[in-house]
């Protein structure tokens, strides 16, 4: 069955599995942090290597490990890249603990990298290689400060 998204709430995502409760883990927390700077690194590898589909799809999976390491850190695990920015959102920038243009950038980027990944006739340019690159290291250093 697919799922319309767009007004899920975070609410809906736990209801239906798609964010669950797991012990709090410091380790996963870390580790994702890790795999975010890893990305963060393939994206520039590949971004210099001109690859511009690659590099801003790894600099999404920047964002996406960035995020998800809060997950784990506050006890939880995702279901749904979707999901993720939902509990972004809710737990953190409507509480006014990060601005919600990391969400927003977190969501654009998401769709950005869903449509070039499914979207055999769509091609990252240069120049969205780099903002999404741009992004992907601001992104992860707003994270860290959570």
């Amino acid at each position: 069955m697919v799922r319309d998204l767009t007004s899920y709430s975070l609410q809906d995502c736990i209801r239906d599995g798609l964010i669950r409760k797991i012990p709090k883990s410091t380790v996963r927390y870390e580790n994702s942090l890790s795999a975010a700077e890893k990305w963060l690194i393939k994206a520039k590898t590949t971004y210099d290597a001109r690859a511009c589909n690659a590099s801003m799809m790894c600099a999404y999976l920047t964002m996406f490990h960035s995020s998800r390491s809060i997950l784990y850190r506050d006890g939880y695990r995702e279901k749904s890249h979707y999901c993720v920015a939902r509990y972004l959102e809710t737990e953190y920038a409507i509480k006014g603990a990060l601005e919600i243009k990391w969400v927003d950038i977190l969501d654009h980027y998401r769709e950005t990298r869903h449509r070039s990944q499914y979207d055999v006739n769509l091609y990252t340019t240069e120049k969205e290689a780099e903002e999404t690159l741009d992004s992907a290291g601001k992104f992860l250093d707003r994270i860290k400060k959570l």
